[in-house]
């Protein structure tokens, strides 16, 4: 490939990340905040390797003799395709040669997120598990997705909002079945998590401009696919199980619900409630 297709910094690294292949493991956390990586690596045995460049912090390091990589990934689905098209080609195609391998590396991702439900059943400062990811933002449409998207949900999606096709059609893709089993437990909900392409907007957040769909939250509360309802809005975990998809690798999305949208609810101490999160994947990362 190309030199432009595949832009290495002059160290050697990929463009954006400033990693080279022994700068990561084959376990890594995301989180979207670059100051949130320290909280999690802070409880690191060790840590061998630091490094940032704008929004894209990551540290390497060891947690109970298990090699683990954390990364922010910052905000947004935009990001998740530089980060994760950057990981992949750090274990699957050769720096120097900008050739794919032919032996390919299964990367497994874990994002600890934060994020408001839209069901009034769901508290703050509870936990979800993204079972399903259905993305809003459009960015899975631009690569040949048929293989991983979920179709007939995406339909009965459309159909229940009577979506607007000027938005771009919204795309269903499920977890990582081997990381679900190994993260699951009794202190998760787990349902559908909606990825939307922005904060106000498009989460249906009215501040000077008027929206779209005025009744879209509603919609997304009341939409139930055979027994699976959409429990909570964020703009990451879609983007991210529909790449690692494409691309091969295992991905599940963790969330601290720190908003309850339907109540208009925030959590009063969203910190604790994360470190939490943070405890529990971390006992649960170790046991692979």
């Amino acid at each position: 490939m190309q030199n432009s297709e595949l832009i290495l910094n002059p160290n050697g690294s990929v463009y954006h990340l400033n990693l080279k292949p022994k700068d990561i493991a084959h376990d890594i956390i995301f989180v979207g905040d670059p100051d949130r990586v320290e909280k999690i690596t802070s409880r690191f045995d060790s840590i061998e390797f630091s490094t940032q460049k704008r929004e894209f912090k990551t540290q390497t390091g060891t947690y109970k003799g298990k090699r683990l990589t954390v990364i922010s990934t910052g905000i947004g689905a935009d990001n998740i395709d530089i980060v994760l098209n950057e990981l992949d080609a750090l274990v699957n195609i050769d720096l120097g040669t900008r050739t794919i391998k032919n032996k390919l590396t299964t990367l497994n991702i874990i994002r600890i997120g934060t994020s408001g439900a839209i069901q009034a059943d769901i508290p703050v400062n509870s936990f979800v598990l993204s079972k399903i990811g259905l993305g809003l933002d459009n960015m899975l449409r631009s690569y040949q997705n048929n293989a991983v998207t979920i179709t007939d949900i995406e339909n009965a999606f459309i159909n229940h909002t009577n979506w607007n096709n000027q938005k771009g059609r919204p795309y269903a893709v499920s977890c990582s079945e081997k990381l679900e089993k190994q993260f699951e437990s009794s202190i998760f909900h787990k349902g559908i998590t909606a990825t939307a392409g922005g904060f106000y907007g498009p989460q249906g957040r009215v501040l000077r401009l008027a929206i779209e769909d005025t009744n879209l939250n509603t919609k997304m509360n009341t939409f139930n696919h055979n027994g699976i309802k959409i429990t909570n809005l964020e703009m990451e975990t879609t983007a991210i199980y529909g790449l690692s998809a494409l691309l091969g690798h295992h991905a599940i999305s963790l969330n601290a619900i720190i908003a309850n949208r339907a109540n208009g609810t925030f959590s009063n101490n969203p910190e604790v409630t994360i470190e939490k999160l943070i405890d529990y994947v971390l006992d649960k990362i170790n046991i692979q």
